[in-house]
């Protein structure tokens, strides 16, 4: 069985799948690069709760959790099996480390999840399941969190998270459509890059006081959350790889990592 990576992409705007850009064109090649695991766990900046929860639904229905776009986003369906085992074995390792996890019968995939996912594996057909996020805990205990899910990798699963290593929707509606990066945002962007690439742990869970312009470009936690999972369940001492790096409207960086 492969041992499997863990990833981090953001997802950017809900209209990514009917999108043509440098992030699209990633992510369209990223999921043949990384080869198909036997199942995908994957944690999104939508799916917010007071402690961790993981769904067994066995068709996770497509979830449209957002409004006013155009009527062909609404019609798009992403019909993956679910992955009831691995969801109650990601329970198993969370409740083992401490964290009393639950276990919901019928959640779907939101579209932190599921935009992605149809560019990287278009025919749906590996089963899926998702853990939720719990952003008023911070990074640390994501951290924690991916670590307890390290183990997975070496059951062939990928650790997927979903999120945008840069997000504000107030700064995105000034910059729309602007082709220019703006400072503030490159300067946060290659910070990150930069401690992540030396694992700079403790600089990253304190990001919000080290980073440079790190509330600007994170008025809230929840969408550079995923990472700190994703970073969680790489290997201590392992590398780490700048997938893909591209700023969108100005503001919007659309850069992936990979835990090895």
């Amino acid at each position: 069985m492969k041992r499997q990576p863990a990833i981090f992409v953001s997802h950017g705007s809900p209209t990514l799948p009917l999108e043509r850009n440098a992030a699209t064109d990633f992510l369209r090649q990223l999921g043949p690069s990384l080869g198909r695991p036997d199942s995908i766990l994957v944690l999104s900046a939508h799916w917010d709760t007071t402690r961790p929860a993981v769904s067994a639904a066995e068709h996770p229905e497509t979830i449209y959790d957002f409004y006013g776009f155009p009527p062909e986003l609404y019609r798009l369906r992403y019909p993956a099996p679910g992955a009831p085992k691995l969801a109650e074995r990601a329970a198993g390792l969370l409740e083992t480390s401490g964290l009393r996890t639950d276990i919901d019968p019928a959640r779907g995939l939101d579209h932190g999840a599921w935009t992605s996912l149809m560019l990287m594996y278009p025919a749906a057909d590996i089963p899926v399941t998702q853990l939720s996020i719990q952003s008023r805990l911070g990074p640390g205990h994501h951290v924690r969190l991916g670590e307890a899910l390290r183990p997975l990798r070496d059951e062939g699963v990928l650790v997927f998270a979903s999120g945008g290593a840069t997000h504000n929707l107030r700064e995105l509606g000034r910059q729309r459509g602007n082709p220019v990066p703006q400072p503030w945002t490159v300067e946060f962007n290659e910070w990150l890059a930069d401690a992540l690439k030396s694992r700079r742990t403790d600089d990253l869970i304190a990001y919000r006081g080290r980073a440079p312009h790190a509330v600007r470009n994170h008025p809230t936690d929840e969408h550079l959350i995923p990472l700190f999972v994703a970073l969680g369940a790489g290997d201590p001492g392992g590398s780490t790889q700048r997938l893909h790096s591209s700023i969108e409207s100005g503001v919007i960086s659309m850069d992936a990592y990979q835990f090895d």
